[in-house]
C-alpha cells in the first residue's frame, strides 16, 4: 500500500470512529486547545499541587506505583486533583508499557494483555480517556549520565556505551534475549496484541497513544525497531489497529534522537500524524543533535527550533494534552528545571496563538 493510500485508509477508520465505539463509551472529540500538563507522583503532596496550579498548568499526567493501578485508587487520584482545581489527563504505571512478554511473545503475554484490558475499562469507569503505551521489549537505551548546560545533569546515548533500562531490569549484551528476532515476527506479534487491545479501548472510551521507541535505532539487543522507530513503521501499525482507539504519543525528543532515519523530521511527523486525526499527545522537549550521540537539555539548548514546533501544533490545531519531559534538574532541586521548562512552554503556547490570530 502506498503511503497516500495509507493516509487515506486511516483518515476514513477514523471518520468512522464513532461507529465503530458503538456499545460503549464513545471516542469523544478532542475540544480546542492544547492542554499543558504536569507530570507528578500520586504522592504529590498539596503544597506540590499548588505549585502546579501557581505556574497556570491545569492538568495532570499522574504515574502509580505497583499495585496501585486499580480503579478505586483511579477513582481516588482523579478526585483528589478535582478538588484542588485540576484535571487529570493521564494515569500512567510502568507495567503497562514496554511488556517484553508482549513484544517478543514470550510465556505469559495473554495475561499481560488481559492485566491491559483490566487497565483501560478500569481508566474509562474512572472517567480517564487516555492512555500512553510503548512498545519496546528490552527497555530504553542510555550512556553513562553527562552533563548539559551550566552542568546539569542529563541522559545521554552513545551506541557503544549503552544498555536498556525499564521497570527495574538491564538489558546488556549484543542479544538481550538469547537471539535474534526478525522484523516478520515482531510485526505478528503487534498485530497479535493491538488486535485485542483495541476494541477494549474503544468500549472503555480510552484513546492509547503510542511512544515512539528511545533511542530510535534500527537494532538493540539483537531486536528490531522498524515499527515505532520510523515513520513508515507508524503508519503501518495504525493501519493494522485499524481503530479510533489507537493514536499517537509523539516524544519529540525521541523523534529527535532519531533525526533523517525516522523519515521525516519532527515537524514533518506532528503535520502527518495530525492529517491522520491520531496526534493526542506530545512529549515537549530537546536534544543537542541526533543518533548517533545526544544529550538531553533544556527547552532552549537543543538543535530544534522550539518556537517552529509550537508554532506547527498551533497551526495544525492539536488538541490533546503536552507534557514537559526529562528535564535536566537545575541547582535548588527538581522544581526549579521544571518550572522553567513549563513557563517556557507557556510562553511559547501564547506566542504562537498570538501570531495566528495576528494572521
Amino acid at each position: 500500500m502506498s503511503q497516500l493510500a495509507r493516509r487515506e485508509f486511516i483518515a476514513a477508520a477514523v471518520a468512522a470512529g464513532a461507529a465503530r465505539a458503538a456499545g460503549g463509551r464513545a471516542i469523544e472529540p478532542l475540544t480546542p486547545g492544547i492542554k499543558i500538563s504536569m507530570q507528578v507522583s500520586e504522592n504529590a503532596s498539596d503544597e506540590d499541587l499548588q505549585w502546579v496550579k501557581q505556574m497556570g498548568v491545569d492538568y495532570l499526567n499522574v504515574q502509580t506505583g505497583n499495585g496501585r493501578a486499580t480503579l478505586e485508587n483511579f477513582l481516588a487520584i482523579k478526585k483528589r486533583a478535582e478538588t484542588l482545581g485540576l484535571s487529570v489527563w493521564n494515569i500512567s504505571n510502568n507495567d503497562n508499557r514496554n511488556i517484553e512478554e508482549i513484544t517478543l511473545n514470550l510465556p505469559g503475554r495473554d495475561a499481560r494483555i488481559a492485566w491491559l484490558k483490566q487497565y483501560l475499562r478500569d481508566l474509562g469507569k474512572a472517567g480517564i480517556g487516555y492512555m500512553t503505551y510503548a512498545h519496546m521489549a528490552n527497555g530504553i537505551w542510555s550512556s553513562p549520565r553527562e552533563t548539559t548546560r551550566g552542568g546539569a545533569s542529563a541522559r545521554a546515548f552513545k551506541l557503544e556505551t549503552a544498555e536498556g533500562n525499564w521497570n527495574g531490569k538491564i538489558y546488556r549484551g549484543p542479544l538481550t534475549h538469547g537471539r535474534k528476532y526478525s522484523k516478520e515476527e515482531l510485526w505478528e506479534n503487534y498485530t497479535y496484541f493491538i488486535k485485542q487491545i483495541a476494541p477494549v479501548a474503544e468500549e472503555a472510551g480510552v484513546r492509547i497513544g503510542i511512544h515512539p521507541d528511545d533511542p530510535p535505532v534500527p537494532e538493540l539487543g539483537g531486536i528490531p525497531r522498524h515499527i515505532f522507530g520510523t515513520f513508515d513503521g507508524y503508519a503501518k501499525a495504525l493501519e493494522i489497529a485499524n481503530s479510533p482507539a489507537v493514536g499517537v504519543c509523539l516524544c519529540c525528543g525521541t523523534w529527535m534522537e532519531g533525526g533523517k532515519a525516522t523519515g521525516k523530521d519532527v515537524f514533518e511527523a506532528a503535520r502527518a500524524f495530525a492529517r491522520m486525526g491520531k496526534l493526542w499527545k506530545i512529549h515537549f522537549r530537546n536534544v543537542t543533535g541526533p543518533i548517533p550521540y545526544f544529550v538531553e537539555t533544556y527547552i532552549d539548548n537543543g538543535y530544534t527550533d522550539m518556537y517552529k514546533l509550537m508554532r506547527t501544533l498551533v497551526e495544525v490545531d492539536f488538541r490533546g494534552n503536552l507534557i514537559a519531559d526529562h528535564v535536566p534538574e537545575m541547582a535548588g532541586g527538581s522544581k526549579p528545571g521544571w518550572s522553567y521548562s513549563m513557563g517556557y512552554i507557556r510562553a511559547l503556547y501564547q506566542a504562537a496563538q498570538a501570531e495566528f490570530k495576528r494572521g
